[in-house]
């Protein structure tokens, strides 16, 4: 289990300062707890005491513990396949089933991970007329940012999508408003330049940042007021995306489907162009 998870998990019976310590901690996740104890007491506004009372409350030996355990973390978002194959669960008899299956559960974690509250916040913004929405994903994540802008530009107008070329980021980066939408997905072996781009947009544009990412949670998550964490690991060589692109159509058809009439007219005028 992450580290965030456990903290979730005893949420409901924290005291006053035991909630602002894990606030801190997954406010800037897993970076907040790498650095000192009486570093994280002056962020969080506690005594190193109760920091040591909090590890062991969430179940962990000792701060060097939850230290320990946030650098495996960290190391998990960057396994290449080469390092996947040796730890992969062989898939002996009957491939396609027993892949499917392990994406089809994917699908299912990602459902309960993702709450409808959180859902529905998304897809207001996505759908608010009066922010431009721009999209973009790393080397292979960069296929969820173009599925989501080709599907929501046949229902509203102002969606871009941004080019992998890091030369023309500049021209989108300055056409971001305040409270525009920057939706990145960016996934294990993270791109740097993209946790470099969230930042520009979220603290010079003031635009929100809408991060999908796995558990391991990509640099940009600091950035982004809304994270979308969703399942990748298949046990094999290759992470999936299944999940990811499923939400991604939930999210899309949510968005047409609440604005049927703009979606329409906007849809029957694309197809008239074309």
């Amino acid at each position: 289990m992450l580290i965030r998870d456990q903290i979730k998990n005893k949420s409901q019976s924290m005291t006053q300062s035991e909630r602002k310590l894990a606030t801190a901690l997954l406010s800037d996740y897993p970076y907040a707890g790498l650095i000192s104890i009486h570093e994280l007491a002056d962020r969080a506004d506690v005594s190193p005491p109760s920091i040591s009372r909090f590890v062991t409350k969430i179940g962990l030996s000792g701060y060097q513990e939850m230290q320990r355990r946030l650098i495996t973390e960290l190391k998990g978002g960057y396994k290449s396949p080469l390092d996947l194959h040796e730890i992969s669960q062989r898939i002996e008899s009957g491939y396609l089933a027993e892949f499917t299956m392990r994406t089809a559960e994917h699908m299912r974690v990602a459902a309960e991970a993702i709450t409808e509250g959180q859902f529905n916040r998304i897809t207001e913004l996505l759908g608010d007329p009066k922010r431009d929405i721009y999209a973009l994903g790393g080397r292979i994540s960069d296929t969820i940012a173009t599925y989501l802008s080709f599907h929501l530009k046949q229902a509203r107008m102002g969606v871009f999508h941004i080019p992998r070329d890091p030369e023309s980021w500049p021209e989108y980066l300055l056409r971001m408003k305040p409270g525009d939408i920057f939706f990145l997905a960016d996934f294990r072996r993270y791109q740097p330049n993209l946790a470099k781009l969230a930042k520009q947009a979220d603290i010079e544009r003031k635009a929100q940042v809408i991060l999908m990412t796995d558990k391991w949670l990509s640099p940009a998550n600091r950035y982004a007021s809304e994270v979308l964490a969703v399942p990748i690991d298949t046990g094999t060589i290759w992470d999936s995306y299944s999940a990811a692109l499923a939400v991604t159509e939930a999210l899309v058809t949510r968005v047409a489907e609440e604005n049927w009439d703009n979606t329409k007219n906007r849809i029957e005028a694309w197809d008239s162009a074309r």
